[in-house]
């Protein structure tokens, strides 16, 4: 992508909350407060340049991997267990994170270990060689 395409991306105070996974009265504070640069469209409302957002976004996953665990994955949903399945050997964990249901095959004595059970809070930490990547 050439530098002409990242104006070409400007986000609603709305759009950009979701993209992070925050609330939109979380995005106007840290437009207000100057974290993330806005600017007016011709509507007067406030836009966030996609360039902008992209490195807000870079320096808010620095903030959170300083103050949590150190890993070679990126990828972290945090979230809730919403359903286990136990096998013999395996089991099969459902999370929801956000709007995101991930599902996770690992061993039955993992699970049990970690006292995976409906309620519980958990992570899905994912690390992948083939990741794909879509546009609406």
């Amino acid at each position: 992508m050439g530098q002409a395409d990242q104006a070409v991306n400007p986000y609603r105070i709305g759009e950009a909350a979701s993209l992070l996974g925050v609330s939109a009265d979380t995005m106007r504070r840290w437009v207000d407060a100057g974290r993330v640069a806005a600017e007016r469209d011709e509507h007067g409302h406030r836009i966030i340049p996609g360039a902008e957002l992209a490195a807000f976004a870079r320096e808010l996953a620095r903030q959170e991997s300083a103050e949590g665990l150190r890993s070679s994955a990126r990828n972290r949903f945090p979230g809730i267990v919403t359903d286990v399945k136990l096998g013999d050997v395996a089991a099969q964990v459902e999370i929801q994170a956000g709007p995101f249901r991930v599902v996770s095959l690992i061993s039955r004595e993992s699970a049990e270990e970690l006292n995976l059970v409906p309620g519980a809070p958990a992570t899905a930490v994912i690390k992948s060689t083939n990741v794909m990547v879509e546009r609406r």
